[in-house]
């Protein structure tokens, strides 16, 4: 046919349709149809050969009846009242011998959509249910959920209902799935479809025989049963063991998602069921479609929240090739994040170090972020790369180093000294606002310890009426304050023209009122001023936390072979477009392990070297009474990394064994006691490491929770307020008793005394102290502010 308009093709069309001699020919009546669903696929509206094309359908060709249906269920909404002449020929299609033209008949009747032919269409459809063939029987049990749609408000017969569970044990596969859906479809109402322990046993025998969509609905239909008796549910998870280990990973997913909902109260089982996970996850992580490749990484990343470990020795297979999407990459960095231990760290920051030089931009940007965050735990390899990516001179690499920079030693103070020596030349290549506004942070910071500091301000401050961000200004204000603080001569003349500027000149209200905060701040003196913008050079909520803490199965269950974890990352790298970080850690972060009502007022840190506090708090054994001792605060400042630390704790075992009875000496003195609160162990690692960080007190490391010997090694400085100088407090809280131990029953008599004093023993905490130079005032300050957190700690765990 050549090519004619839209009008014009569906005249054509119409007299052909209408042509005898065509009508006469089978071949070519089928042929003019096939040119109607053709131009109909092309867009062109055929609507009008509605009457013709439901001449069409009285016939005996199958193919053409089926053209001729696809044409009828597009344009039947248009053409309410013609549908009606199918009615019909559909219900005579019905009782036609051959299984294949019912079926069809069944489910063009269903997909006609029109409220008018319901009555028309539920005696084909019940007849459909009792159908000899299995194909008959798929479409009606499908029609109902169809036909229940179509009217949501209608009640469907209980038969029909009955009927539809009775279908349930059907010999054909299919027919068992379509049941479920579409009871789920029906009873959607009254909570979908009620699975018992006969249909539940019924439905995971005949697991095998049905495909992998539908092994998928079984397994998801079967979440809601809960077996009543420990044994049934053993002998579920044994049916489904097969499963667990499926090369299909939507059979996989759902069920282990099964297995995890199942084994809820029994964590052992539920580790285990990962762990056979592993090698599926790795195979569906190596898939030849991408859409399954990013929703395995994203599975994995929820695993990893309560198995860090889980896949340690295979990292290599999250390694990026090149011809990979940026999606895919971003998420296997992010994997890779959360895989890095002593073994593999050389091998990950190796292969990360190539991604920093990607042509895509976000793909690098995201390497160096991942970079930055295993920062946190080793810096001295990540700052290493770090330099040495600045060295390439190109500016959207150096603007994410710079901002990751920025991030690292917010996180890790003890990286400062090796930043400052490498941020020398950096404002040249920086083109983008967020790259130079985490340079001024950086300069405003630690510019006491960058030579070229004020002169880099300087630039900034030439170039500021050309500049158009708000953002940039404002950091550019607070960076030239606080360094006209530690270096006044050098940056007095340039602080009073960016200030006269921005009072003067500047348009936006932002930038002008923070000027004129800083202006009046100067008028009342240095000491206020530095007071106000005394900068804090580490996030409080954050230390280098060795180990990562694994959460519970429940906390990400529920949203398992969903579309949640494809929607929400479970551990983000973090992202290198954003502001100063105080600005983000003045943003309260909730935790719910942290207890709400965590009073430290008691302690008093203005004056708790008093004698009220003293006897509120206690005297700890083996300390002096206080006296009448001046304030003593507590502060996190300056930061002890963690390679001094050891070097100082194996100084104190390595002195103590050489000189045992000597406790106290001119360089230092350490302690032994002991504090009663055994529920302190069962306390996340997030809890106590926050409500340390409430009272200044600095957890470096940690062991995990639920494992014994529970460790923790904290520090922190104690200043006196009639003395210049502080002691640096360096600490260790050892628990070696049971973890779970066995309640009396009611009733139930007590051992003797030695036995309850062995169970009292049980729940000591052991601290270790080490306190440089000798303060034991400052000492016992510290001791009681440790035992008030602990109690508190110990009370709320208790209380759960």
């Amino acid at each position: 046919m050549p090519y004619l308009s839209g009008k014009e093709t569906v005249k054509e069309l119409r007299r052909a349709l209408s042509n005898p001699n065509i009508q006469s020919d089978p071949l070519r009546y089928r042929n003019t149809v096939l040119k109607v669903i053709r131009a109909m696929s092309q867009g062109v509206d055929v609507s009008d050969l509605f009457s013709e094309m439901v001449k069409a359908c009285a016939t005996v060709d199958v193919v053409q009846k089926k053209l001729v249906y696809v044409f009828l269920c597009c344009y039947a909404h248009l053409n309410p009242e013609l549908s009606l002449l199918v009615v019909n020929t559909l219900r005579k299609d019905c009782l036609d011998p051959n299984p294949m033209v019912r079926s069809l008949a069944l489910r063009s009747m269903t997909n006609l959509r029109l409220p008018s032919l319901v009555e028309y269409v539920e005696q084909p459809l019940t007849a459909g249910l009792r159908d000899r063939a299995a194909c008959v029987r798929r479409v009606a049990v499908l029609g109902w959920a169809k036909l229940h749609n179509l009217q949501p408000g209608s009640e469907i017969d209980g038969a029909v209902v009955n009927e539809l569970y009775s279908l349930l044990r059907d010999p054909d596969p299919v027919v068992m799935v379509n049941c479920l859906r579409a009871l789920e479809e029906v009873l959607k109402d009254e909570g979908g479809v009620v699975i018992n322990k006969p249909i539940t046993h019924h439905l995971l025998n005949r697991l095998k025989e049905c495909d992998t969509w539908g092994q998928s609905e079984v397994l998801r239909v079967l979440q809601r049963y809960r077996p009543q008796s420990e044994d049934e549910l053993f002998d579920i998870l044994s049916l489904l063991d097969s499963s667990l280990v499926s090369p299909h990973p939507p059979v996989m997913a759902a069920t282990l998602s099964l297995f995890l909902s199942l084994c809820s109260s029994l964590p052992a089982v539920s580790q285990a069921a990962l762990e056979r996970v592993r090698g599926p996850l790795l195979a569906a992580c190596g898939s030849g479609s991408r859409e399954m490749r990013f929703t395995a990484l994203c599975h994995i990343q929820l695993l990893l929240r309560s198995i860090p470990g889980l896949l340690g020795e295979h990292y290599k297979r999250f390694f990026c090739s090149y011809a990979e999407p940026a999606y895919i990459k971003r998420r296997k960095m992010q994997v890779l994040v959360e895989l890095v231990n002593d073994e593999n760290v050389v091998m990950i920051l190796d292969e990360l170090k190539g991604y920093c030089t990607d042509v895509n931009t976000d793909t690098a940007q995201t390497a160096i972020s991942a970079i930055g965050r295993i920062g946190q735990s080793y810096s001295d390899k990540c700052l290493e790369i770090l330099t040495g990516l600045l060295g390439l001179k190109q500016d959207q690499i150096t603007s994410a180093v710079v901002q990751t920079i920025r991030d690292l030693v917010w996180a890790c103070p003890q990286c400062s000294d090796a930043v400052s020596s490498a941020l020398e030349g950096c404002e040249e290549v920086l083109q983008d606002s967020q790259g130079r506004q985490a340079l001024l942070w950086l300069l405003g910071a630690y510019g006491e310890r960058i030579s070229s500091s004020p002169y880099t301000l300087e630039a900034f401050i030439d170039g500021v009426r050309s500049e158009t961000s708000m953002e940039l200004k404002m950091e550019l204000l607070t960076s030239t304050m606080r360094l006209f603080l530690c270096r006044p001569a050098e940056t007095q003349d340039m602080l009073g023209r960016l200030l006269h500027y921005c009072i003067e000149e500047e348009r936006d209200m932002c930038v002008r009122g923070q000027a004129l905060l800083y202006y009046r701040l100067l008028q009342r003196g240095i000491a206020e001023t530095r007071n106000v913008l005394q900068l804090r050079r580490s996030d409080p909520s954050m230390g280098v936390l060795i180990g990562r803490p694994a959460e519970p199965f429940s906390q990400w269950v529920s949203s398992f072979n969903t579309l949640e974890p494809l929607k929400h990352c479970s551990v983000e790298v973090e992202s290198t477009s954003r502001g100063s970080p105080e600005h983000l850690a003045s943003i309260p972060k909730s935790n719910a392990d942290l207890p709400d009502d965590l009073d430290c007022r008691q302690l008093e840190m203005v004056h708790l070297g008093s004698d009220g506090a003293a006897q509120r708090l206690g005297c700890p054994a083996g300390l002096p009474a206080p006296g009448a001792e001046p304030s003593v605060t507590l502060s996190l400042s300056p930061a002890v990394t963690p390679e001094e630390f050891e070097r100082l704790w194996t100084q104190r075992r390595a002195s103590r064994s050489e000189q045992e009875s000597a406790d106290e000496g001119d360089d230092g003195t350490w302690i032994e006691d002991t504090i009663r609160c055994g529920a302190v162990p069962h306390c996340s690692p997030q809890s106590l490491h926050a409500a340390m960080q409430l009272v200044n007190i600095q957890t470096l490391a940690f062991t995990p929770s639920h494992s014994l010997p529970w460790k923790v090694f904290l520090y922190t400085h104690t200043w006196r307020a009639d003395a210049s100088c502080s002691t640096l407090v360096l600490g260790e809280l050892l628990y070696a008793g049971e973890l779970n131990p066995k309640r009396p029953a009611e009733g139930e008599t007590e051992g003797n005394e030695q036995t309850q004093a062995t169970a009292d023993g049980d729940k000591d905490v052991k601290v270790t102290l080490r306190q440089q130079p000798h303060d034991v005032s400052a000492l016992r300050v510290f001791l009681s502010v440790l035992t008030t957190v602990l109690h508190t700690l110990s009370s709320e765990v208790e209380s759960e």
